[in-house]
């Protein structure tokens, strides 16, 4: 008996056979959300599945696709798949036009399948990409160019090719093998050009496998997908994992720009209703802040009953993983009473029906987990990389530990290495390396790094971590990503960064930097609004000298709390709380690529061009908060304030 391939096509295949009147995916046209089956998706798969073949398009070609998250974009991809190519799914975020230029030359793209929005980009370097034959455009209905294809044309060339090649196409999508790439998706090419992580359906299929045996979604599951569509955490557990289980996927109403579309995702929440929520750290970030400004706005007596609230829901919930045990079980009755008249309001917000959100991307601290918790909408941590399709660890609603990256999903070995490749013992932190059939091909055309990647079917991830008593997988960060002392003792930076961003209203962003140097530093972006709101408070003028000094010291008091007699002494090692601060203007964006598209610092970008300001830090006047150039940056940052 043949073994059946285990391929993303013959994985939708499945779940048409299962789920064929479930509606799969959800779209707002009209001011109204439309679902479209299983089975109609199915057809319009199979119509540009056609309508490639159709143009030539050959099994292993090489087809980009650059879009705003839709119906399309699944639609799309799928019948790339079906077809026999190998989707290069690449951020609509990606503003420099040689980084675009560099990704579709090094994979080799004979055809793009491009948005309204994204097709200027790819027209202005279509010359300087000999290999790219055809754009496909999907929000016209006419080419204008002998190179471009309007969308509905290719699905109208793929009707017509079905009606005489049917048996063709049908063996053609069966011939798949489960070895042959799905994808070619690139790093963000922080410190070096961008890699390209060839993942096969296997590595898809299997990873969605072990997704769902962590995490079985019943069909009625519901998913607003608000999560850029190319993110392997997006993509896999979002897209294909949901789609396995019958459920469905909504895409976020579109604007006419970015800001827009962002600001349509609270009312697409409330029409939705989703059942669960797929987020990162920045988003849940979001949340959080529009939650507790919509609860001051209602008053004090509001503010102070969510205080109240928190306090004894966190009382209650310990660390998730010993919720209501012991003296904890008294508390019981005060939290489901607190949970019908605060709680309860405010998950209405998110549609009612919101059990949980799953988090991946980096590392979310523990004081948005136990805020989320309390409130009824818990953030269920995981950790993964595009290199592993992502997912390698999950908390779950049945086993969850704050402060922890969950139990390691099913079928995959782990190790934790020490910097010689050394398996350690049981407790002790060193390199995540895992090993199962989720783990990439490799990085297409790039045998170097693959063999540094990969060895003997393990991958080395580059982050740091240990196994906790209970199992748990405990992520410290990355490798690439620590602080080193001048002593050659290494610490991870990002509970630090998070932990003060969580609790500071004056510190938006914050970087820690220390590469063998006698003192960590830091680069602050400070929330301009909140510390103009602390100079009116304390009736000092931002445009004099007096008040930038006392807004410096201010965000200097904020970095002391955490020294000792601060009120957070001890939660962190003195040695790597910053000793000297720059303070930065602007923010980091991704426009100006300090983040990447998963809304993580780019360190290394961040420190060389930041390079004299922290040069700057280690002198005697640099150490000073109140220095030269921070009272420029603080000047023009309080200056911009005031005329916003």
């Amino acid at each position: 008996m043949a073994t059946i391939e285990r391929t993303l096509p013959a994985l939708f295949e499945e779940s048409v056979r299962k789920y064929a009147d479930n509606v799969f995916l959800w779209e707002k046209r009209d001011e109204a959300f439309k679902g479209t089956t299983y089975s109609e998706v199915r057809d319009s798969v199979y119509q540009c599945a056609a309508g490639l073949l159709s143009i030539g398009v050959k099994r292993g070609d090489r087809i980009a696709l650059i879009s705003e998250g839709r119906n399309d974009w699944v639609i799309s991809e799928l019948g790339m798949l079906y077809a026999g190519a190998v989707d290069v799914p690449l951020s609509i975020k990606i503003e420099e036009l040689s980084d675009l230029q560099f990704r579709l030359a090094h994979s080799g793209c004979r055809m793009a399948i491009v948005s309204g929005n994204q097709a200027a980009k790819i027209q202005s370097i279509r010359e300087q990409l000999p290999d790219l034959e055809k754009i496909i455009l999907l929000d016209t209905q006419e080419a204008k160019h002998e190179y471009e294809i309007a969308y509905p044309k290719l699905l109208e060339s793929g009707r017509k090719w079905l009606e005489t090649h049917h048996q063709e196409f049908e063996s053609k999508w069966q011939s798949i093998r489960e070895s042959d790439p799905a994808n070619i998706c690139y790093t963000s090419g922080t410190t070096a050009d961008p890699k390209g992580i060839v993942l096969t359906h296997r590595n898809y299929t299997a990873n969605i496998e072990q997704s769902v045996a962590l995490y079985p979604l019943p069909e009625s599951s519901v998913t607003l997908l608000i999560l850029p569509w190319d993110h392997a955490f997006a993509h896999s557990d979002g897209i294909y994992a949901l789609g396995a289980c019958g459920g469905s996927i909504a895409s976020v109403q579109l604007g006419k720009t970015g800001i827009e579309t962002l600001r349509n995702i609270p009312g697409n929440i409330k029409d939705i209703r989703p059942t669960f929520l797929l987020s990162v750290p920045a988003l849940a970030k979001n949340f959080r802040k529009n939650i507790e400004a919509g609860v001051r706005a209602k008053g004090k007596m509001a503010e102070s009953l969510l205080k109240l609230g928190l306090r004894i829901a966190y009382a209650y919930i310990g660390n998730g993983f010993n919720r209501g045990n012991g003296w904890r079980a008294l508390l019981k009755p005060k939290y489901k009473f607190l949970d019908l008249i605060l709680f309860s309001k405010i998950r209405a917000n998110f549609g009612g029906r919101l059990q949980y959100f799953i988090g991946g991307g980096a590392l979310l601290d523990v004081d948005l987990q136990r805020f989320f918790y309390a409130i009824g909408m818990p953030v269920y941590q995981g950790y993964g990389l595009t290199e592993a399709a992502p997912v390698i660890s999950a908390n779950t609603p049945e086993k969850h530990k704050f402060g922890t990256s969950g139990m390691l999903v099913p079928d995959l070995q782990l190790r934790i290495c020490d910097e010689q490749g050394h398996e350690l013992a049981k407790g002790e932190p060193g390199e995540i390396v895992v090993k199962g059939e989720n783990v990439m091909a490799g990085y297409w055309k790039n045998e170097k790094a693959t063999s540094e990647t990969v060895r003997d079917g393990w991958l080395y991830t580059g982050d740091l971590g240990y196994v906790d008593p209970d199992g748990f997988l405990v992520v410290l960060g990355r490798e690439k990503s620590l602080l080193i002392g001048h002593d050659g003792e290494k610490y991870s930076p990002e509970g630090i960064e998070e932990t003060i961003i969580g609790e500071s209203p004056y510190v938006d962003q914050i970087m820690l930097h220390n590469n063998q140097s006698v003192y960590t530093v830091a680069i602050i972006v400070p929330n301009r609004e909140a510390l103009l709101n602390w100079l009116n408070r304390h009736h000092l003028d931002p445009k004099t000298a007096e008040g930038q000094d006392a807004a410096l010291r201010q965000l200097q008091s904020e970095i002391d709390s955490y020294r000792e007699k601060g009120k957070h002494e001890r939660l962190f090692p003195e040695r790597w709380l910053p000793s000297a601060i720059a303070v930065r203007e602007d923010p980091f964006t991704e426009q100006n690529r300090f983040l990447n598209s998963t809304l993580k610092i780019v360190r290394g970008r961040i420190v060389e061009s930041h390079k004299h300001r922290l040069d700057y830090l280690f002198t005697t006047e640099g150490k000073d908060i109140c220095n030269r150039l921070n009272r420029e940056a603080i000047g023009a940052l309080l200056n911009a304030a005031q005329e916003t």
